[in-house]
């Protein structure tokens, strides 16, 4: 019976980390349409390379580290 658990607990997670790099590789591709079977997707990139591009010039830059800011002094 734990042998059991152990094994679903495995696939569910190697199965979810499958998914989500699938999503990750999906998401970073410059596709504007796929198709699987009977699923189409159609996706609007250049929107998505705009929302991209003002999430960079908005994120603020990490702070100094504490070794760079005693050389400062």
């Amino acid at each position: 019976m734990a042998l059991s658990e152990v094994f679903w607990t495995i696939f569910l997670t190697t199965m979810t980390g499958f998914t989500l790099k699938l999503a990750s590789m999906a998401y970073k591709s410059k596709c504007k349409s796929c198709k699987v079977c009977c699923i189409e997707i159609i996706r609007d990139t250049e929107a998505e390379a705009e929302i991209d591009g003002l999430q960079i010039i908005t994120t603020p830059p990490p702070p100094n580290s504490p070794r760079e800011n005693y050389n400062q002094l």
